[in-house]
């Protein structure tokens, strides 16, 4: 079984996936690092480039790819869940794990965060916390919908969040 780490940017996906897998003994992908490790380019490259559309292509077809194995964390760009199917594709192979945080939080994290330029590029035209406040209220029931179990990640550590999971994992 396969674990999916879902949730917007900058809720932790890709940190507690590394120790999550560890903790497994599981292999550890970040859809977006494969993405950008393929392609030679950074997600803003190529979103300039090819456009949203083009790097969404990607992103399914990685998502396609990774659900042919078993036994992975997966941290899943924000809008993996866009797509419906890559959410179908990941329910069939595992369980989605909803790392939630506030908009003032992830805002924090993206500030704090020195690749945030080349990693996330905007998506929208509004201050980071319009866009983020709206990207939220558009993609937070589409996460419900797909989740099989979600974490808050405001204020617990790394090492907490992990057990949490863990835990829901094996009661």
């Amino acid at each position: 079984m396969n674990l999916f780490l879902i949730g917007y940017r900058c809720t932790g996906k890709s940190t507690v996936g590394k120790i999550l897998a560890r903790r497994l003994k599981q292999q550890f992908v970040d859809t977006d690092k494969t993405i950008t490790d393929e392609q030679g380019l950074t997600i803003d490259e190529i979103v300039k480039q090819q456009g949203w559309n083009a790097f969404r292509l990607m992103e399914s077809d990685l998502i396609k790819r990774i659900c042919a194995n078993d036994n992975q964390v997966v941290a899943t760009g924000g809008g993996a869940v866009l797509a419906p199917a890559n959410v179908r594709n990941m329910q069939n192979k595992g369980a989605l794990i909803w790392l939630q945080a506030s908009s003032e939080t992830i805002r924090r994290r993206m500030v704090q965060d020195p690749t945030t330029v080349d990693s996330r590029p905007a998506l929208t035209s509004g201050t980071p916390l319009e866009e983020i406040e709206e990207a939220l209220a558009t993609r937070d029931s589409i996460y419900k919908k797909a989740m099989n179990f979600t974490v808050d990640t405001d204020h617990d550590g790394i090492d907490t969040i992990c057990t949490e999971i863990i835990t829901w994992l094996c009661p």
